[in-house]
């Protein structure tokens, strides 16, 4: 018993610095983000408070604003530029090292492009302070670098704005559990301490500390940060719950089953960070973007110096201020930003929702659709028996009355069938059943007991035509029979009473579902190993446009390929288990209903909730994101092919020539505009 107690106790241990490594390195990454964030504010902040000495100084203000020589005094320029030299070196230390690490990466973008401006401005300006005749403007390189640390900060903190959904998650787990001992006390301990079959007591209005089941009680639980599923679900024994979820009014103990990584949550999260860091084709499509407006810039720059000074006779000086000006606007800040914070945000939004995305370009290929095949039960139907058709042969007794005595004789009974017409009559109805007396099963044929004095059997086709009792409305029950539903008949005294007919429930949700993906002009399909009978009434009922009946689950990834060769991009719908070879065959799988399942590798994306609804808020949600991407990109080089003639100077005989500090305005603004659109994408 002690080698036990001491094995469990080394094994809590194990388990908890396991978790707190974890822990400690998801934090560390996240402060790490945050550090970075105050070093971006903090170096703005001071640049900026310089800046302000740097523009009283400067000659070319002090004409703008008719102040020329109020200022000035000896050694002035020397002044200006010490102070320079610490914008330079300071508030441009992060472009610098950003500069380097590209060059090391052989990767140039926009940190090459800042550092070639910043460096040409502060060494050209520094040389006319010693001796080279010409204008300083070290007024441009520390507005230059002020606005340039401005945009970073905003579009790091929007980066992280759109990160923060994982620490949410993170957060939803409570730091300790009401560890029940062999005893019956209660001790409280981490949870990262909580092992397999450990019991714990959850109390009223607690968040549950891990993924179980429940061994004890009943209550509703608030499950909306984990599915998006606004309604507390009832939960009674036997029942899972889910680590983070808010526990309701009733007090639970529950057994549990999953601890630390093996969690939903910690699986939510690991999903959420990968989707996050995994590249898409449109993320490589705009780093493409970015590479050849840094060889834009550099040419451009180039081109501009040499045009002015060889063709237009203007001064060196002027030739400079347009190539900085040039180097600046073409700058892909807003470029590198366009589809990151789009990701960033739709995998945080996906994830809120109950989509969790695993991988990205399946994602995005989900805009493109043009068939998508279901697995049959659970996924389309709720994979339980409920009556589907009800039939009165005797006026005397209403639908309510019939079923209420065929419920409370089969209440007696284990059949599947049985647990259908119990569960439809509690549905239906109060679930206030009658009492009943001297039950007795009729192997092969039904089960009889007396209730209120009278004999009730629930029988098959095969004890009517042994009775040869006649059926009235045969041709009806012919139909039912022909669509796969297994029909039973209610006998009071021997006298055919009713007949109900069951068949795996078709979920209301599905209806919905496959009206909407036939308005996106999706072609929906099924698939199911049920007989040809149950799948055709299923496919009529739904109004799909094809179904594979009688599929062993070996031969499902065939049937998507069969799909495929009609020149189709396939969904695959399936609840992961043994759907996973279709799940990989297909163009993108999605896994339905994911508290069982939350790891199926196959998968592209999981959906939380066993809702078909859910695919098509998926592809709705994957056209929106696709479109945002597209809108960023347009936006931040659109922008450059306007900005970069006009900085270059093509209209510098109207008057109109953009100085580096419009340019960095401008940049950072179209910075900003992206991360504001980013952030306005909605699921």
């Amino acid at each position: 018993m002690d080698d036990k107690m001491e094995h469990h106790d080394n094994s809590h241990k194990h388990g908890h610095q396991n978790h707190k490594h974890d822990d400690h390195e998801n934090h560390d990454h996240h402060d790490h983000h945050a550090q970075m964030v105050e070093d971006f504010k903090k170096r703005f902040w001071i640049s900026l408070i310089v800046t302000i000495p740097i523009l009283v100084l400067s000659p070319l203000i002090q004409e703008f604003i008719g102040v020329k020589g109020t200022f000035n005094f000896y050694g002035d320029m020397y002044l200006l530029f010490a102070l320079s030299t610490f914008i330079y070196f300071y508030g441009g230390y992060p472009f610098l090292k950003g500069f380097i690490d590209e060059l090391k990466n052989k990767e140039p973008g926009m940190m090459t492009l800042i550092a070639l401006a910043i460096s040409v401005a502060y060494f050209y300006s520094g040389a006319v302070v010693f001796g080279v005749k010409g204008d300083a403007f070290f007024w441009e390189l520390a507005t230059l670098i002020d606005i340039m640390l401005l945009g970073h900060w905003i579009e790091m903190r929007s980066v992280m704005g759109a990160s923060r959904a994982l620490e949410e998650l993170a957060k939803l787990m409570p730091d300790e559990a009401h560890l029940i001992q062999d005893d019956g006390s209660t001790i409280d301990v981490a949870v990262s301490e909580l092992n397999h079959e450990d019991i714990i007591l959850i109390k009223p209005g607690e968040k549950v500390p891990a993924d179980g089941r429940i061994i004890e009680g009943t209550t509703s639980i608030n499950e909306a940060m984990m599915t998006g599923e606004s309604k507390p679900v009832s939960k009674g024994e036997g029942d899972e719950v889910i680590g983070g979820s808010i526990n309701g009014e009733g007090s639970l103990k529950i057994v549990v089953e999953k601890t630390g990584d093996e969690t939903f949550l910690s699986q939510v999260v690991k999903m959420v960070r990968e989707a996050q860091e995994s590249k898409s084709k449109t993320q490589n499509l705009a780093n493409k973007a970015a590479f050849w407006l840094t060889i834009a810039a550099i040419s451009a720059g180039a081109i501009t110096m040499f045009a002015w000074l060889t063709f237009t006779g203007q001064s060196f000086n002027f030739a400079l201020t347009r190539t900085v000006t040039v180097m600046v606007i073409t700058c892909p800040h807003a470029l590198g930003l366009a589809i990151p914070l789009v990701v960033a945000v739709s995998t945080a939004l996906s994830a809120k929702h109950g989509l969790l995305i695993r991988n990205r370009t399946a994602f995005e290929n989900a805009r493109n659709i043009q068939a998508i095949v279901f697995d049959k039960t659970g996924t389309l139907t709720k994979g339980e028996f409920g009556i589907t058709d009800t039939i009165i042969f005797d006026d005397t007794v209403d639908k309510n009355e019939a079923l209420k005595l065929t419920a409370t004789v089969e209440s007696e009974s284990e059949h599947p069938i049985a647990a259908g017409i119990v569960k439809s009559f509690s549905e239906e109805t109060d679930g206030k059943k009658y009492e009943l007396k001297d039950f007795n099963s009729m192997p092969g044929k039904g089960i009889e007991g007396n209730v209120n004095g009278k004999n009730i059997k629930v029988v098959s086709p095969g004890y009517l035509s042994e009775n040869n009792i006649t059926i009235s409305e045969n041709e009806k029950i012919d139909k039912l029979s022909g669509e796969g539903k297994t029909v039973v008949f209610l006998l009071v005294d021997e006298k055919l009473t009713a007949a109900f007919a069951l068949a795996d429930i078709i979920r209301e949700d599905s209806k919905e579902a496959i009206k909407q993906l036939k308005k996106l002009g999706i072609k929906p399909m099924m698939l199911t190993g049920d007989n040809k009978k149950v799948a055709k009434w299923v496919a009529e009922e739904l109004g799909l446009d094809d179904y594979f009946a009688e599929v062993l689950p070996d031969k499902k990834a065939e049937k998507i390929k069969v799909v495929q060769s009609r020149g189709m991009v396939v969904a695959m719908t399936g609840d992961g288990v043994n759907d996973a070879p279709a799940l990989a065959q297909a163009d993108v799988g999605i896994a339905i209903g994911a508290g069982t399942d939350v790891a199926v590798e196959t998968a592209d994306i999981i959906l939380v909730k066993s809702n078909p609804k859910d695919v098509v808020s998926l592809i709705k949600f994957a056209k929106a994101t696709y479109k945002k991407m597209i809108q960023n990109l347009i936006w931040a080089t659109g922008y450059n092919v306007i900005a970069i003639p006009l900085a270059a100077g093509v209209l510098f005989t109207y008057g109109i020539a953009l100085s580096p500090a419009i340019g960095a305005v401008l940049m950072s603004a179209s910075t900003v505009i992206v991360a504001i659109n980013a952030k306005l994408l909605k699921v």
